[in-house]
């Protein structure tokens, strides 16, 4: 039997307990792949009482869970009791997250998990207990990283049905980015985005549009220099090698629907620039996918939404858009695998 996803709940206090339990209700209509929770068993039992949703919650181990799948909601035993309120984040909350990271990694590193599904973090929570990364990307890049060796580059990659997009820098102030875009940070970043939509996305030449830096991209150059000193020898670079890259193209005119069935994805080279019509096209459905990493990680591209937890009125289309986009992905990698020549 195929093993399961890996599904952290993320923050207690905020809605990933509820989202993770509605997601296993639409599993059937959905036709979501097998997932289990890592994390508080007891937790996700209180938290589907409290909503009177008829969700039976199963503790088990990892090799269990895909069998009892279809009849309850596996959850794999990880940290501490989480004894957060909804709604009220606290200090008590980061073991049971950070440990429930660890196991989640941990399952599939070891094969016991084919892929990893993150709830939403509460940064600040689980920095008052000396976790040392800015987020999920960085934390998964060092866990991949040999001793010794180089830790993997991450990009994020924001997927929906209508628009993928990936910001060239990301949690970076904006007057920053000039500095921080060059020629190298924009091909590492086209070639592992290209990489892995061929080898997980089944797109083996993935069509890359770059968005101007400036206004207009530049307007060759009357309107700031970087897109004709830095994108376009970029693009150009890539196109050498074989990638189909194009741009720098002005990013007012490249997310209308004429404009996105001429690309698969977009490099933009700031978060908002790129996040903002993904988000917007793709609100419920948007998914937040890792690039480069050597297994799969997916997770809703919403935040902890303290503001409506315990309500009874999380929407769970995230979860589930991930969860469905995590089975796709590891899907694909197993095919590629497959077809790799024996060593």
């Amino acid at each position: 039997m195929t093993a399961p996803l890996a599904l952290t709940l993320g923050e207690p206090a905020g809605i990933g307990p509820e989202i993770a339990l509605r997601a296993w209700g639409a599993r059937a209509p959905q036709a979501l792949p097998p997932f289990m929770v890592v994390g508080d068993p007891d937790l996700l039992r209180t938290r589907a009482a409290a909503f009177g949703l008829d969700v039976p919650v199963e503790a088990c181990g990892p090799h269990e869970a895909a069998a009892l799948f279809g009849q309850a909601l596996p959850v794999v035993p990880a940290g501490p009791r989480a004894t957060a309120r909804p709604g009220r984040p606290d200090a008590s909350s980061a073991p049971a997250v950070i440990e429930s990271l660890d196991r989640a990694v941990d399952l599939v590193l070891a094969g016991a998990a084919r892929g990893l599904v993150t709830g939403p973090l509460a940064k600040a929570v689980v920095y008052e207990a000396g976790f040392p990364f800015p987020g999920h990307t960085e934390y998964l890049a060092a866990r991949c990283t040999p001793p010794g060796g180089v830790a993997p580059r991450p990009v994020m990659m924001i997927w929906s049905p209508a628009l993928a997009v990936v910001p060239a820098t990301i949690h970076v102030p904006l007057a920053d980015v000039p500095r921080l875009v060059t020629v190298d940070l924009l091909m590492e970043t086209a070639r592992i985005v290209a990489a892995d939509m061929g080898r997980r996305f089944g797109l083996p030449s993935p069509r890359i549009a770059f968005a101007g830096l400036n206004p207009h991209a530049g307007e060759g150059g009357t309107l700031g220099a970087e897109d004709e000193r830095i994108v376009r020898p970029a693009v150009e670079a890539l196109r050498a090698e074989g990638i189909d890259a194009r741009g720098p193209l002005p990013a007012d005119t490249l997310f209308h629907a004429e404009a996105r069935e001429t690309y698969d994805v977009v490099i933009g080279m700031y978060h908002d620039q790129v996040l903002i019509p993904a988000k917007t096209l793709a609100f419920h459905d948007g998914v937040n996918t890792t690039l480069g990493l050597p297994f799969v990680r997916t997770s809703p591209d919403h935040g902890t939404a303290f503001d409506i937890a315990g309500t009874g009125r999380a929407n769970p289309s995230s979860l589930i858009a991930a969860i469905r986009l995590a089975g796709r992905l590891c899907a694909g990698e197993a095919a590629a695998r497959r077809a790799e020549p024996a060593a």
